[in-house]
């Protein structure tokens, strides 16, 4: 089976306790839509989290977030510094680097720097006769080429993105919290405002389901059968 997992943010529990949930087999994929960091509260553990997505290999396909990215920036920067140059070093907006120093060795941080560098902005899948299209924000055509916010941010197409999709492909996206699409014309896969949302299309599926924020959850979509788990 192959699965589709939205933003993480930052919780290795809510994670955990849903793959243990899909039973992720060794015949099994999963691709995470990016977003493994920051945020998450008290269950803040991106050290945990980035565990589990190495422990998983090569059955998961993990996408870069603009959070990811923002962090790899930060470690970067932060790690070019002297140490008096780093004592006086303006904080990570987020909680995730103060969090992972905390469990990581300079060495690690360096190497989970790397990792996040290393993931892809884009990727497809071509399954049952069905051509899909996976990315963070926003994903494009295998033969169009976008500049990399466009993957992590998403841009001013927004609007048209969310009605047409990309024609003849079926897209899965996260970035935006599903809250924000009852103004587009589709619906909620489950509960209205906190579930996953597809377009009118049934080209575009939104994951984001406020995972990190109080009263969040994470959520996950078989493609084969349809059927969504949350967390």
């Amino acid at each position: 089976m192959h699965y589709v997992l939205g933003d993480v943010h930052n919780n290795c529990k809510k994670l955990c306790q849903l793959l243990q949930r899909i039973s992720l087999g060794t015949r099994d994929h999963l691709y995470v839509l990016g977003d493994l960091f920051d945020r998450g509260g008290d269950d803040a553990d991106p050290a945990g989290v980035y565990c589990k997505i190495l422990e998983l290999g090569k059955r998961c396909t993990t996408l870069r977030g603009n959070h990811d990215q923002w962090l790899a920036a930060y470690i970067r920067h932060y790690a070019s510094l002297s140490r008096r140059e780093q004592e006086a070093c303006t904080p990570y907006m987020y909680n995730s680097f103060d969090l992972l120093r905390q469990q990581l060795s300079p060495e690690d941080m360096e190497k989970l720097e790397a990792f996040i560098r290393s993931l892809p902005l884009h990727t497809d899948l071509e399954l049952e006769n069905k051509k899909y299209l996976f990315a963070h924000a926003m994903t494009s055509a295998p033969d169009r080429w976008r500049k990399a916010d466009y993957y992590l941010m998403g841009d001013w197409y927004t609007e048209l993105f969310a009605t047409k999709g990309i024609p003849g492909y079926i897209s899965f996206c996260g970035h935006n919290n599903t809250s924000e699409f009852s103004r587009f014309p589709g619906a909620y896969c489950d509960e209205e405002g906190t579930s996953i949302w597809h377009n009118e299309a049934g080209n575009l599926y939104m994951m984001d389901c406020g995972c990190g924020f109080p009263g969040g959850r994470l959520a996950c979509m078989c493609l084969e059968t349809g059927e969504r788990f949350y967390e």
